[in-house]
């Protein structure tokens, strides 16, 4: 045992670090929870480092003391009110019966493409993640209302769910996102900035799937027939008990791109809005009970995450494994796009065996400093840069990329997590079907993901506006 102690002690920082990531790994292998496995690994590590520098008593009180600070210091930030208040908005608009006039006012304008449904399906998930961050709660509440409509018509049960899985994916982007809010966060950039930025890359992702649904339903004959029958009146009077959903749209971009509020600001005028629709349409008091509670039970297991890789997190800055992997990245001999594309290949895999959320909070303390030094640095002008772009301009483009990567998490096997809910509430679709019904948006991903690699003014456009290049 004491010859044990002294091989651990004589490790340098990066030894311990590496070695408690490895921990970290083969816990979550084992089936523990990313927050328990990250803060059990991150405690362990501290208290390593701690103790080969000032003795086992001495560090044990250290370690005990700092990882005690750090869900005060971190979950009271501002920043993070926001994630309640965007996934109450999300559990309100059910109950209003925004979702069912969403989907009811899509079926009307745009069910006479070919594959309508399945088109109406992406753009009123589009228009329902403008209004709730929670990608889980868009394929839930959209699974209980498309899919019997899509089956009626005729539609294939596996591309059935597969559209509500996907166009689920679409609330990580489209602004309020609770993952960009957490990107943010992490990477210390304005939130209102990368909640901006997300807008278009949304809009262009729900195109994409809608223009794939189009093109597969003319390859198609048995595809599922267009909607028709519906004349200009009946269209744009369906528009009208959508209209809490352009008001939110617009009070958030007035608040965060007019800079008229804050981000939080926003948020919670937005649910009061919401809220007042609900309450008209007759919410009684167990709908608001049980909205309160799913939003409470999902902020607690956001902010548990939060708390367990952020111990993790602190570890790796005394580790020093962030600069140790910024040096080895930067120091590779081969185009920096090409590293970039390997990071985002690494994130394909990881994303079938984690959460997205889980995922960003461990990589990105690593990975991010990694992807600024390779585009040049701090303060890195435009011109001298590997991508064309700014170090502000940089941090906002990854963030984009980095979580449409993190929406495939959503939808591949073996764990994507939108892929069980919708099993769970469609009975007649089995996991596997809807897995398989999502293959061809996981191509469509890839497509996106290339366009906003190759463009990235698509991303850097509205936080330009707003004075963030």
């Amino acid at each position: 045992m004491n010859a044990l102690i002294e091989v651990m002690g004589s490790m340098d920082s990066i030894e311990i670090g590496l070695w408690v990531t490895g921990l970290m790994l083969v816990l979550i292998v084992m089936g523990v929870r990313v927050a328990f496995a990250a803060a059990i690994a991150g405690f362990f590590g501290l208290l390593w480092i701690f103790s080969a520098r000032m003795g086992f008593e001495k560090g044990f009180l250290v370690v005990v003391k700092m990882i005690g600070t750090i869900p005060h210091s971190k979950v009271s930030t501002l920043a993070l009110s926001l994630i309640p208040t965007f996934i109450l908005i999300g559990y309100l608009a059910y109950h209003a019966g925004l979702t069912r006039a969403l989907f009811e006012a899509a079926k009307r304008w745009i069910g006479w493409l070919p594959g309508g449904m399945g088109a109406a399906t992406v753009f009123s998930t589009a228009g329902f993640a403008a209004v709730s961050g929670a990608s889980v709660a868009t394929s839930a509440v959209f699974a209980r209302i498309a899919i019997p409509e899509m089956l009626k018509l005729g539609y294939d049960k596996r591309f059935a769910a597969g559209v509500v899985a996907a166009g689920g994916t679409l609330a990580s982007l489209i602004p309020p996102s609770a993952i960009l809010v957490i990107y943010a966060i992490i990477v210390e950039q304005d939130v209102g900035a990368l909640l901006m930025a997300g807008f278009l890359p949304g809009v262009v992702s729900a195109l994409i799937y809608a223009g794939l649904i189009v093109f597969m339903a003319k390859m198609r004959e048995d595809f599922g027939p267009p909607v028709t029958g519906f004349n200009w009146k009946q269209r744009f009077e369906s528009l009208v008990p959508a209209l809490p959903v352009f008001a939110v749209v617009v009070i958030i971009v007035v608040c965060i791109y007019g800079g008229v509020g804050t981000p939080t600001e926003a948020g919670a005028l937005g649910a009061f809005i919401i809220f007042a629709m609900a309450v008209r349409k007759g919410m009684r008091w167990n709908s608001l009970k049980d909205s309160l509670i799913e939003t409470a039970k999902l902020t607690a297991m956001v902010f548990t995450i939060i708390w367990g890789v952020l111990i993790y997190v602190r570890f790796l800055g005394f580790a020093d494994l962030p600069g140790v992997f910024s040096e080895w990245i930067v120091g590779l001999e081969q185009n920096p796009m090409l590293t970039l594309i390997m990071i985002l290949l690494a994130y394909a895999l990881l994303g079938m065996f984690m959460d997205a959320i889980g995922m960003l909070l461990l990589t990105l303390p690593v990975v991010y400093p990694a992807v600024i030094a390779l585009n040049g640095g701090e303060g890195v002008a435009a011109a001298d840069s590997a991508f064309g772009l700014t170090e502000v301009g940089c941090s906002i483009w990854f963030g984009i990329i980095v979580v449409k990567m993190a929406e495939l998490c959503l939808i591949t096997p073996p764990i994507g997590l939108n892929c069980f809910v919708v099993a769970g509430v469609r009975p007649e679709c089995s996991v596997q079907d809807v897995f398989r019904g999502t293959t061809p948006f996981f191509i469509a991903d890839v497509i996106t993901i290339a366009t906003l690699i190759a463009l990235p003014n698509i991303v850097l456009w509205l936080p330009g506006q707003m004075g963030f290049n």
